[in-house]
């Protein structure tokens, strides 16, 4: 009987141990007067989000809606809190005022799980600032011209694709078709490379765009565990080899980055910035940069740079199948600009362009590719005109998404309307309830990369090709519930057809 007793007392024991290591911090945002919902043991306020029964970009309009002229929102994740700011200065004082203070975006980085997750998005501070001076010079407007020819290049195979596609007479996914663009876009500009996923033969290059950010079962168990238990999950690597990503970034990185040095071969692209860093690691004190650490720079950037832009592209493509009288006014545009510069395309033609970019920014408007940004605060901090203090270490959520949709800002904010980005509206909105690049320091560092090589892929395809919907098109756009990135969960196709004149 006593044992039974003490078994008894020792689970009982056990039991209350765990509920206070799961429920310790449920009263921080009560004691600091901050509202938020009710967390629950284990999972926090985020039990939908980590089982699928709601979008991460969903659940922050639902908060917005229930917590409506808050400027703040107090949240538990799991068992973190977590604040979520919805006052636009206050997230201008996070992004730009106090940035030193709010540096770090908070990701886990699994170095020996996963070394390539030790990029420039996820970095910390420390490692971030000199690696980001050095590769921004890549991502000037000088440099974005000298790539431009290749970005065209890339955009008239993708015609010549289309073209291909079209004659079988079937629903295309626009979504894989811009994917297959941006990757040979990537590939030529960034690494010299020839990537090939223009044809009907998916390549390698492709096969790993498209498992970065692929939302299998096999994938979601990996982050939540990177996530709940990133202790365990490092543990566990030892006994597992590396994932198919980080092997094949690294082969190629490296191998290039060698027969480039071997050969001397240098091109004014980005992997040659990796290279200048390998032979020269003296210029990047207190930073060991190893292979991986540098194939991880060469991966963040094709993995950003294929999926957010091909996103962008499909997302533009099928408002513009829905809202015919929009597609018509555009492409009344790029005729216009054809003829006047004789179909030779350049850089400063496109920055004309105010239609498209009106078209742009409201595809991004609806669909931000980065739906919540993150910020850790790196020191205890007082936010501006209010008693609200945070200690180091609190996670702070920016809903970009919810901003972007909110019908205050925005009226009507699901209808698709280029005339949001008139001069005149957009005098009449905080600059921070529009931030599809963030702001500050820590932007969006190939935004303007982003921008051309978006815009030419949508002139080359609506020049010659009218985008409807058809019977395969989902009429309501549906977000994948696992992502990262905004996307949607079912495929967008479409019906294209050439257009004769």
């Amino acid at each position: 009987m006593d044992t039974n007793i003490e078994i008894f007392l020792g689970v009982l024991a056990v039991l209350v141990a765990l509920y206070y290591y799961f429920t310790v911090h449920f009263d921080f945002w009560n004691v600091r007067g901050v509202p938020g919902p009710k967390p629950v043991p284990v999972f926090g306020n985020v039990g939908g989000l980590m089982f699928g029964r709601i979008s991460g970009p969903d659940y922050t309009v639902k908060l917005r809606e229930q917590y409506k002229n808050e400027p703040v929102i107090g949240i538990i994740v799991r068992r973190s809190p977590t604040l979520i700011i919805q006052d636009p200065d206050l997230i201008k004082d996070v992004l730009i005022k106090d940035f030193p203070k709010f540096a770090d975006r908070g990701f886990i980085i699994s170095e020996i799980a996963e070394p390539i997750s030790a990029h420039l998005f996820a970095l910390e501070a420390r490692r971030w600032r000199p690696l980001r001076s050095r590769f921004s010079p890549v991502f000037t407007s000088g440099k974005l011209k000298g790539t431009f020819s290749l970005i065209l290049a890339c955009a008239e195979q993708l015609g010549a694709y289309l073209q291909k596609l079209v004659d079988r007479d079937e629903p295309i996914d626009c979504r894989d078709l811009a994917g297959k663009f941006t990757t040979d876009v990537i590939g030529s500009c960034a690494f010299g490379l020839e990537m090939n996923s223009l044809t009907d033969k998916e390549t390698e290059f492709r096969q790993m765009g498209k498992e970065i950010f692929a939302t299998h079962l096999k994938g979601i168990i990996r982050f939540r565990m990177k996530e709940c238990v990133p202790q365990l999950y490092d543990l566990l690597s030892y006994l597992m080899p590396y994932d198919k990503l980080t092997e094949f970034f690294t082969k190629i990185t490296i191998e290039t980055i060698d027969y480039r040095i071997k050969n001397n071969i240098s091109r004014p692209d980005f992997l040659n910035i990796l290279l200048e860093l390998k032979k020269n690691p003296e210029k990047i004190p207190d930073i060991d940069l190893t292979d991986t650490l540098i194939s991880a720079q060469a991966f963040v950037f094709f993995a950003a740079g294929f999926e957010t832009s091909s996103t962008t592209i499909s997302n533009a493509l099928y408002e513009l199948a829905l809202n015919q009288d929009i597609q018509d006014q555009l492409r009344q545009e790029i005729f216009k600009y054809d003829l006047e510069n004789n179909g030779d395309w350049k850089y400063e033609v496109i920055k004309e362009m105010k239609y498209l970019n009106k078209v742009f920014q409201e595809t991004l408007r609806k669909y931000p590719p980065v739906p919540i940004l993150t910020r850790d605060a790196t020191s205890n901090y007082t936010f501006s005109n209010t008693k609200l203090s945070i200690p180091v270490g609190t996670k702070l959520w920016i809903p970009v998404f919810a901003m972007h949709r909110d019908p205050d800002i925005y009226p009507n904010p699901d209808k698709f309307d280029p005339e949001r980005f008139n001069e005149s509206e957009k005098v009449k909105r905080h600059p921070m309830h529009y931030i599809p690049f963030g702001d500050g320091p820590r932007n969006c560092i190939g935004a303007r990369f982003a921008i051309y090589q978006t815009k030419i892929g949508l002139i080359k395809i609506l020049q010659h090709y009218k985008v409807d919907v058809c019977e395969k098109t989902p009429l309501t756009y549906e977000l994948n519930r696992f992502a990262f990135l905004l996307m949607p969960a079912k495929p967008l196709y479409l019906k294209f057809t050439k257009l004769n004149y």
